[in-house]
């Protein structure tokens, strides 16, 4: 047993400090980034946010609305061949900013070569809680090999010696996060985890050296967050609670004393588990929780707040474009972070 006594930093814990700016107008910034994957040698332009690929918010609906603004959706595995035959027909565009997902079980590649023989779905998402296990390690090679043409999204992790060995073995970009997402309980249940701002900028550190790129999974609850996110040095910023609850997302409404809702869950949850799988095996436990999340209508307006915010954030540094955000930042150590005064009443 050892102990780090270097502080870990999170979301809340630091501000960004302010700088001279010859920016006249939020509209002068460029959010749009493009990237050359190191493995898959593809190219990709395009706003750098992504849904998660949760049931909930991984949809074909979310898809298509996130084309339009040039975002990315990395799709739920759950995902049936004929939503993907009423996306290819209905938003042909969109199959350039989706991502297929898979998990480390064998039906989860043999789905994977399936669609990926009908759809030219250029991103996988390989996704598993625990990305230090030699099995996903061994499952990013195999995928590696079948499909050297893909850009390969594998995660999580939360350290750069991971995030190294994971671009080694073949992922182009490494999703970083353990324990920060809103319906996450891993550090409740194991006790592990890391601070998610300290991991974006230790795993960037890491990642770039490589060439390659990281993804920040978890944490961010209102738009100053992805602007932390991205200026720790995240190349993508995945959102899971902050698109939840639209039109666009899984699950019926829920009429509550005259207020509607919609399901939200994480998909370690005992909920997620019970749909998918049949149960909770009896030698885990469930490692998410299950919340109703207020109704809040199409998405578009929740990814134009986030933009406006990212795009105000870069004129307060001087940052004509996203990709300086990094360079033109200094983060401020804080004990508070909002005046929340008036926390307890409606906002309008």
């Amino acid at each position: 047993m050892r102990i780090e006594e270097d502080i870990k930093l999170d979301f809340k814990d630091v501000l960004i400090r302010p700088k001279r700016s010859t920016l006249k107008s939020r509209a002068e910034v460029d959010l749009e980034r493009e990237y050359v994957f190191k493995h898959s040698h593809q190219s990709w332009r395009g706003i750098p946010i992504i849904a998660a690929n949760m049931d909930h918010t991984g949809t074909s609906a979310m898809a298509k609305a996130l084309t339009q603004h040039s975002l990315l959706t990395a799709l739920s595995k759950f995902m049936t061949e004929k939503n993907w035959i009423d996306l290819k027909e209905t938003t042909p565009s969109a199959l350039n900013f989706v991502m297929i997902s898979a998990g480390t079980q064998k039906e989860d590649l043999k789905s994977l070569e399936n669609i990926l023989k009908i759809f030219p779905i250029p991103f996988i998402c390989l996704d598993v809680a625990n990305g230090y296990s030699q099995i996903f390690l061994d499952i990013v090679k195999r995928t590696r090999e079948l499909f050297p043409e893909k850009t390969i999204l594998a995660g999580n992790v939360v350290t750069g010696e991971m995030t190294e060995e994971l671009l080694i073995s073949g992922a182009d970009i490494v999703k970083i996060g353990i324990g920060p997402g809103s319906v996450c309980t891993t550090r409740k249940k194991t006790g592990v985890g890391y601070p998610q701002l300290s991991a974006i900028i230790e795993c960037a550190d890491a990642a770039h050296g490589l060439k390659g790129q990281v993804c920040s999974d978890g944490g961010c609850v209102v738009p100053g967050d992805l602007a932390k996110a991205f200026a720790a040095g995240a190349d993508f910023v995945m959102l899971g609670g902050m698109l939840g609850g639209h039109d666009e997302c899984e699950g019926e409404l829920i009429e509550i004393e005259g207020k509607s809702y919609k399901r939200f869950y994480g998909m370690s949850s005992k909920e997620a588990m019970m749909k998918h799988r049949g149960g909770v095996a009896e030698y885990r436990s469930s490692e998410g929780k299950s919340v109703n999340l207020p109704h809040r209508g199409p998405v578009s307006e929740t990814i134009l707040d986030i933009l406006g915010g990212l795009r105000s954030t870069c004129t307060y540094v001087g940052a004509q474009k996203l990709k300086e955000l990094s360079k033109r930042t200094t983060f401020l150590r804080v004990t508070q972070q909002l005046n929340e005064s008036f926390e307890r009443y409606n906002n309008f």
